[in-house]
């Protein structure tokens, strides 16, 4: 009785550790240690549950939960420690997805000992469904991050198939739920293996360009499948946990949507972005581009009063991210105001900007949002755009013909001088042309971001 007690109150304590650290997470400065509490508070459920178990044990599960628990500390603790920032949006899909898969094992493993609940018959089977999809669509978004599927794959009436998949599984749990022969092993194994597929058709069509919200969706879905866990053992941790997985994903999903200017239905139902076509050194008007010397670049920005850095994922790409804190430092001791614009979705994962220049040591009070930021490029004497594109692209507001169209966008074209460091003219994750290229304002700074910056700070240096 005493060790059940001392369990409910160590769920209790990891609970609220739970809530305190999603709340430290909403601020960059404190994010790192809501992270910890969030994972003490999690390590003292995992403890609380082995040790104060009710009920019989053999020792050999003691050794077994050791050894899974220290396998899989080890490996996620070298993943994590040798990740380059450029796969983080890789790992954390792969984290999401085993976290889904863990929810559908959770399912598989439960059915054949229920009883004719309907509450827990239905906890079961939805976090089957649910944790199944998170599952195969995190791995769809996996290889979509890392290459190995680098376009989407646009199926013939794909929106159709998927509904009446949806509607198939939907009518099988509840055909489960009502039948006698509720507790039959193939009805189970049926509905996982349309949950794989689902999960893979639902996530294959959708373009790069929207794989930020895509990510935050299916950390959702992971976090309701963990909730309905919860539900099934009467886990209040769990439940806890799975609610606030759930909750933020959602909240943070709709974010990105409102960040796009695109609603959710339009993202699953209507992707852009296949991405990489290569486009001429002329626009579609006949524009024409104008490049920089870095020896110019760096007189300009040392007589600026106020420089505006764009970082996106080609500086992941590059992992130039300590060169151009190096910079905006040499540029702060001239007298030289520096900040930072970070866009909802630049890069490919929620805040992979953020993340990218915390690395760095960039004083968090440097970076700005995009509403924050957007009246002061006006006043900017010098934006520098590094492997940023689509959030900068002026076709979101000036051509209604654009995937983009009414996306909101960085207002770098605003500025006095612009200058764009790519390696190439290649498009974006977007796949389309990008108008600012070509604007009499804008300046291209070809090369490696690494390779061009590291010059830049030199050149600074000197001057």
């Amino acid at each position: 009785m005493i060790s059940l007690s001392l369990l409910e109150i160590s769920y209790l304590i990891a609970s609220v550790t739970f809530i305190f650290g999603l709340k430290s997470m909403g601020n960059p400065k404190t994010a790192r240690n809501g992270n910890l509490i969030g994972a003490a508070g999690m390590g003292i459920a995992i403890l609380a549950t082995i040790l104060l178990h009710d009920g019989e044990v053999k020792p050999i599960i003691y050794v077994l939960i050791a050894a899974a628990i220290g396998i899989g500390t080890i490996a996620g603790w070298i993943t994590a420690r040798k990740v380059a920032m450029t796969k983080m949006p890789e790992l954390v899909s792969l984290f999401n997805g085993m976290g889904g898969a863990c929810a559908a094992l959770i399912s598989l493993i439960e059915y054949p000992h229920l009883s004719s609940e309907t509450g827990s018959l239905l906890a079961v089977t939805a976090g089957l469904v649910i944790g199944t999809v998170s599952f195969s669509g995190s791995m769809i978004a996996f290889a979509k991050l890392n290459g190995s599927l680098s376009k989407a794959i646009r199926i013939p009436s794909y929106n159709i198939i998927n509904t009446i998949l949806m509607i198939v599984i939907v009518g099988m749990i509840s055909l489960m739920m009502i039948s006698d022969d509720y507790n039959n092993d193939i009805n189970l194994y049926i509905l996982l293996g349309l949950s794989v597929l689902y999960g893979i058709l639902f996530v294959i069509p959708i373009g790069g360009a929207d794989m930020p919200v895509v990510i935050s969706l299916l950390n959702s879905f992971t976090g309701l499948a963990a909730a309905f866990g919860g539900f099934l053992y009467g886990n209040k941790a769990m439940l806890t946990g799975g609610i606030l997985v759930g909750s933020a994903g959602t909240l943070l999903t709709i974010v990105m949507c409102k960040a796009m200017n695109r609603s959710l239905s339009s993202v699953i139902f209507g992707a852009f972005g296949g991405g990489g076509a290569s486009l001429e050194s002329t626009s579609k008007s006949g524009g024409t581009i104008k490049d920089i010397q870095v020896a110019d670049l760096a007189v300009l920005m040392n007589y600026s009063k106020k420089v505006i850095i764009v970082p996106g994922y080609g500086l992941a790409v590059a992992q130039a991210q300590h060169v151009i804190h190096e910079i905006e430092l040499i540029l702060e001791s001239r007298g030289v105001e520096v900040k930072y614009a970070i866009h909802p979705v630049a890069g490919r994962m929620p805040g992979h900007m953020n993340v990218l220049l915390a690395e760095s040591s960039v004083d968090y009070s440097k970076l700005s949002e995009m509403e924050e930021i957007n009246p002061e490029f006006a006043s900017t004497d010098v934006v520098l755009v590094v492997g940023a594109n689509d959030v900068v692209n002026p076709a979101a507001k000036n051509d209604p013909s654009s995937p983009i169209f009414g996306m909101p966008i960085l207002d770098v074209e605003a500025a006095q001088h612009i200058i764009v460091n790519k390696r190439s003219m290649n498009a974006g994750y977007a796949g389309i042309d990008n108008e600012l290229f070509y604007n009499p304002k804008n300046s291209m700074l070809f090369g490696d971001a690494k390779s061009v910056l590291t010059a830049l700070a030199t050149e600074l240096k000197n001057l």
